[in-house]
C-alpha cells in the first residue's frame, strides 16, 4: 500500500502549506518554449524546474542512442568488454547504418574491425548509426538480442514511456520515449557512469586518418553554457531534439527538448531553457544532515515507526522569489516490514514551492535500525492495520 503522508515543517521561517500548491499549474513567470515537448531538471536536487508535455510518448531519433550506450557503458563497467576490443562490421551494420543507407555514420568499411572505444566516439561524435549496429552485434550476437538488452535495461532503470525496436533509433513503429525517461536515462548515465561521461563532451574524432567528426551538439561548442553532453535527434516525423546537461559551479541542469521545427529553434530554446534554470533558481537548506523529517509506520518490529532521515543535509531548489512557501508529502509503500537497516532508503520526499512548477524529489532513509518482534507481536500488528490502518 502506498502512503502519502502531509507533514508541516518549517522553511526559512515560512510554514509549509498542506496539500496541493495549486500554483503548480502555473508557468514560472509565464515562462514557455516552442519546443512541443520539454523538462529542465536540476540533477543533484533531483528537481524537475520546468515541463511540457514531459510524460507523452514521442519518436526519439538520435536521442534514444543514449539507452544504448547505458548498455555499452555497463557492460565495460562489468568488464565483459574493453575499449580496447575490435568488432567486426557486418553487412547488416554496413547496410543498414553505413554508407549505403545514407544516413548519419561514420562508414565503417564492411569486413573491418572497430575499436569499442572508435565506436563509442562514432556514436557520441557523429551520431553513427552503424557504429551503435556493429556495438550491439558485438555485445550481444545481433541487434534484435541487443535490443533486448536495452529494454529489459530500460525497466530497471525505471524508464516507464520507452520502448525500442532498435539500436540508433532510425524510424521503426513502436520505438518510443518521452522526454521525462529522457532526463532520467541522461542522470542516470552521469551519475552511474562518470568515467564513460567525457566521451559525449568531446569536440572531434579522427577516423582512420580519413574522417574527421565534429560533435553535432552544438551546445558543447557555446563556452559560455558550460554544457558538457549529451545528445541531439532529428527526424522528419520527429522534428528536432536535444539531451543536454551543464554545470556551473556545484549545480547541473540536465535539458530535454523535442519536437522542434529547426536546428536554429533547437539551439535558441535549449539556450534560453537553460539561461533561465540557472538565473532563476537557488537551493534552500530544508533539514541538517541526521535532522529526523518524519516517521513511517513499521509492520513486525520492535517499534511501530522508524525515523526518517535523508543522505547528508536536505535542500531544496526553488525561485530565488520564494517566499518559502511549500506544499511536501513523504511517500513510501507501507506498512515496512522489519528488520529495518539503519541508511535503508524507504520513503520520498515530495515538495512543491507555491511560486513556480518546481517539483524535487528527495530519497529518505531509516535512520536507525529496527529489528523484527515476535510472532504474537507481528500478529497484534496486522490486526491493527487492518482494524486502524495508518492510525496508529
Amino acid at each position: 500500500m502506498r502512503s502519502a503522508l502531509t507533514c508541516a515543517v518549517l522553511v526559512l521561517g515560512a510554514a509549509v502549506v498542506a496539500g496541493s500548491a495549486q500554483a503548480a499549474s502555473k508557468r514560472q513567470d509565464g515562462f514557455e518554449t516552442k519546443a512541443k515537448n520539454a523538462i529542465l531538471m536540476d540533477s543533484g536536487e533531483n528537481t524537475v524546474l520546468f515541463e511540457k508535455n514531459a510524460d507523452a510518448q514521442i519518436v526519439p531519433a538520435s536521442m534514444s542512442k543514449l539507452m544504448t550506450l547505458a548498455v555499452v557503458f555497463r557492460e565495460l563497467k562489468a568488464g565483459r568488454i574493453t575499449p580496447e576490443d575490435q568488432f567486426i562490421v557486418s553487412e547488416h551494420a554496413w547496410r543498414t547504418g553505413g554508407a549505403p543507407s545514407g544516413t548519419a555514420a561514420m562508414f565503417a568499411p564492411l569486413g573491418d574491425s572497430v575499436s569499442v572505444d572508435d565506436l563509442i566516439k562514432g556514436v557520441t561524435i557523429q551520431s553513427a548509426n552503424d557504429a551503435c549496429i556493429i556495438l550491439a552485434e558485438g555485445i550481444a550476437g545481433s541487434e534484435p538480442a541487443f535490443v533486448k538488452m536495452m529494454n529489459d535495461y530500460a525497466k530497471e532503470i525505471g524508464l516507464t514511456e520507452s520502448h525500442f525496436e532498435n539500436s540508433n533509433g532510425l524510424s521503426a513503429e513502436g520505438h518510443v520515449m518521452s522526454v521525462r525517461d529522457l532526463a532520467i536515462l541522461a542522470k542516470y548515465l552521469i551519475d552511474t557512469y562518470p568515467e564513460y561521461y567525457h566521451y559525449f563532451g568531446e569536440k572531434e574524432f579522427r577516423y582512420r586518418d580519413k574522417f574527421t567528426f565534429r560533435n553535432r551538439n552544438p551546445l558543447v561548442w557555446a563556452r559560455d553554457l558550460n554544457v558538457d553532453g549529451l545528445k541531439t535527434g532529428y527526424l522528419k516525423e520527429a522534428g528536432y531534439g536535444l539531451v543536454a546537461s551543464a554545470k556551473r559551479g556545484d549545480q547541473r541542469l540536465i535539458l530535454v527538448v523535442a519536437g522542434l521545427d529547426s536546428k536554429n529553434d533547437r539551439l535558441k530554446e535549449s539556450r534560453k531553457l537553460l539561461e533561465w534554470g540557472f538565473k532563476n533558481f537557488k537551493p534552500f537548506r530544508l533539514f541538517d544532515a541526521g535532522q529526523k523529517v518524519s516517521d513511517a509506520l513499521v509492520w513486525g518490529g520492535t517499534q511501530h515507526y522508524v525515523p526518517l532521515v535523508g543522505n547528508g543535509d536536505i535542500d531544496l531548489l526553488l525561485p530565488v522569489t520564494a517566499t518559502g512557501a511549500v506544499s511536501a508529502q513523504i511517500i513510501y509503500d507501507g506498512p515496512i516490514k522489519a528488520p529495518i537497516k539503519k541508511g535503508d532508503q524507504i520513503a520520498t520526499l515530495r515538495v512543491k514551492a507555491e511560486e513556480s512548477t518546481a517539483t524535487n524529489e528527495i530519497p529518505l532513509y531509516a535512520g536507525k535500525n529496527i529489528g523484527s518482534s515476535s510472532f504474537a507481536m507481528r500478529g497484534i500488528d496486522s490486526l491493527l492495520v487492518l482494524a486502524f490502518g495508518w492510525l496508529l
